[in-house]
């Protein structure tokens, strides 16, 4: 079977096996982008008079049938095929004979490679930001719920003051509010087109990539034809970074809720569906779940380490090495989905025991609140002792110290973000106005596909 670089001679077997990789496999993602950045190329060329109008319109309508084809899992890449790229090629001139020959003119393999990979990105992207709003949401409304629940704050694992499950559940979504940020800025360095920029030093056809960059729904085009190759594996990178704080702060909150629903605290119980139980111990619920999230988080920070390794020091244009930059990066988006849309669901159905978290408390909570109060003028005028003296007043009598209403302790905390004053409409605000962007984004972008395969 040909090759997209066929020159008449016969590649060795065991070369073949070791330099195709697992990119036949991976491609099976890749085949809606394929056809989008093919059909856009070949508009292109029809442009500027390397195919006629009659030609593209035959091109397109073959292209539309791969991806239905695709749909009904009839169109396959085999290993010989090596990728996306030469099975789709290989159909069209099964098809349409010399036509399909053309639509690789001004194009090179690695052309397609890029702008495959970003417009697949720029769909993950999406669907991951996504996935982040459902749980930062779950998680708000779990915070307003319990807001006036307590548990005991903790510092360097000890219990340290006064916090409550509103607390918790708030600073989660605000994380996760934050990991949008990164998400966001991954998606506007994404959201720029290669396509055009061939082998890396461009092409002596007067290519139109902007036009190209229009049809495929690009912000812009990435101008310097040497750096869209360059940028391969960073961009990989950038967005691999942005889904591991993403992670890390869903491991963090999977690591509370494994402690705090254990028997010795109690604060949290998970619903039995959520825990499959033990081979040996009749009664164990074990939160495999959270467990799974947990450990996922360092498999996707292992992703961010493969690629980072991979294009470490390579010098500038195409490097082969760049093709083990894919599967780490498709992994990434699918562990990081995954584990986001089990925490919603968790979150969703999490119970908690007011009882044992108000039996949780101690006197030695309140200590630094005591400490505090003494820095008050007192009714009749009298001045606050300084701090430093409060502190060591109280740490003096710690085994006098009077066991207070928790729930009026947190309640009396009303400055911004404190226990008593969450500030949740403000992470509402924010999921809200990322809710509308979003949703505004994917219609544009479904208008986009549309356009290409339509008209």
């Amino acid at each position: 079977m040909p090759k997209l670089w066929d020159k008449g001679y016969q590649l060795d077997r065991d070369t073949e096996r070791f330099t195709v990789g697992e990119d036949y496999r991976l491609d099976l993602a890749l085949i809606e982008p394929d056809v989008l950045g093919n059909i856009a190329h070949a508009r292109m060329l029809q442009k500027i008079g390397i195919l006629t109008a009659q030609e593209f319109t035959q091109l397109r309508a073959e292209l539309v049938r791969i991806l239905e084809d695709a749909d009904r899992e009839r169109f396959v890449i085999r290993p010989a095929d090596e990728d996306v790229h030469t099975a789709i090629e290989l159909r069209l001139t099964e098809r349409l004979g010399p036509l399909g020959k053309k639509i690789h003119t001004a194009r090179s393999r690695n052309d397609q490679v890029l702008v495959d990979l970003r417009l697949y990105m720029r769909e993950r992207l999406l669907e991951v930001k996504g996935a982040a709003l459902a749980l930062a949401r779950a998680l708000v409304a779990f915070a307003h719920k319990h807001r006036d629940v307590p548990v005991p704050g903790r510092t360097h694992t000890q219990r340290a003051m006064p916090s409550s499950v509103g607390l918790w559940a708030g600073a989660f979504a605000e994380a996760l509010l934050d990991d949008l940020l990164l998400l966001e800025a991954a998606y506007e360095l994404v959201n720029q087109c290669p396509l055009g920029s061939a082998a890396s030093y461009g092409v002596v056809l007067p290519i139109d990539r902007q036009l190209t960059s229009d049809l495929l729904g690009f912000a812009r085009v990435q101008n310097n034809v040497l750096y869209a190759n360059n940028s391969r594996g960073k961009f990989e990178a950038v967005v691999l970074f942005a889904l591991v704080s993403a992670m890390q702060d869903v491991a963090k909150l999977a690591n509370d809720l494994i402690w705090a629903s254990t028997p010795e605290f109690g604060y949290f119980e998970l619903p039995e569906e959520f825990c499959p139980g033990s081979s040996l111990m009749p009664q164990k619920r074990n939160p495999c779940p959270l467990e799974t999230a947990r450990a996922l988080a360092a498999s996707l920070e292992g992703c961010l380490t493969e690629v980072l390794g991979i294009i470490a020091k390579l010098p500038s244009g195409y490097n082969r090495d760049f093709q083990y930059t894919k599967g780490p990066l498709m992994r990434g988006f699918d562990l990081a989905g995954s584990a986001l849309r089990m925490l919603t669901r968790i979150i969703g159905v999490l119970r908690v025991d007011r009882k044992r978290c108000l039996a949780s408390f101690s006197p030695e909570l309140f200590a630094a609140d005591e400490a505090l109060r003494l820095t008050r003028p007192s009714a009749d005028g009298r001045p606050g002792i300084p701090f430093r003296d409060a502190y060591r007043q109280v740490a003096s009598r710690l085994d006098q110290l009077a066991n207070e209403d928790p729930v009026a302790n947190i309640r009396a905390k009303t400055h911004l973000g404190a226990p008593g004053n969450l500030g949740l409409d403000l992470a509402r605000v924010r999921i809200r106005t990322a809710q509308k962007a979003l949703a505004s984004e994917l219609r544009r972008l479904e208008r986009v596909k549309q356009k290409l395969l339509t008209r």
